[in-house]
């Protein structure tokens, strides 16, 4: 069964209709204890959370970074080896100068978030999406270590990447760049998890 944690009680019924289990949770106030709770028995995480548009440079901190690093510190406390993080494009250089602080404070608590999973003792893989879109999904993906030229990537392509990489094991201890491509989404997770 999957669980999927949601703040906002208003996306239980979107949780629902995909089959999974949601469970309202606030990252920024749950305890340790609390989070792990609900994740005793799993076979692996997925963080996708983040603070969203029109969220301070504060929030980046508090969701991008710390919920990521809560979730990761519940799932040594169960058991759960495996860490799948949503994080994004750009972090491994500093922001422009001049650049949007909020912005900037967004690529600085994504790469601290990758920082600290891959300094744990968990099996980790890192993903970094490009610009998603709403954009109905095609199954057809550039996938690869970085560097990856920018570009958008739909919302669906980047789930149904998430859901093959918890099924290949061989690209745990990866960072690996999202976009939309030519090749066709299970032969491209195959390739890096080989």
């Amino acid at each position: 069964m999957v669980t999927g944690l949601v703040r906002n009680p208003d996306h239980q019924a979107e949780v629902e209709r995909t089959g999974a289990h949601p469970v309202v949770l606030d990252l920024e106030a749950a305890s340790l204890a609390e989070l792990a709770d609900h994740m005793v028995g799993a076979d692996a995480v997925v963080f996708a959370a983040g603070a969203g548009p029109g969220s301070g440079a504060a929030r980046k901190d508090t969701v991008d970074r710390a919920a990521a690093v809560l979730l990761a510190d519940a799932a040594r406390q169960t058991g759960v080896r495996r860490y799948l993080l949503v994080s994004s494009t750009g972090v491994d250089a500093p922001p422009e100068p001049g650049a949007d602080e909020v912005w900037a404070a967004y690529l600085r608590a994504k790469k601290a978030a990758e920082e600290a999973i891959r300094e744990s003792d968990l099996e980790w893989t890192i993903l970094r999406p490009g610009a998603l879109t709403d954009d109905p999904g095609t199954g057809r993906v550039l996938l690869a270590p970085p560097p990856v030229e920018r570009g958008p990537v739909t919302r669906d392509d980047t789930a149904a990447v998430l859901a093959a990489l918890l099924d290949a094991p061989g690209s745990a201890g990866k960072v690996l760049e999202l976009r939309a491509g030519e090749d066709e989404l299970l032969t491209a997770v195959t390739r890096v998890a080989g």
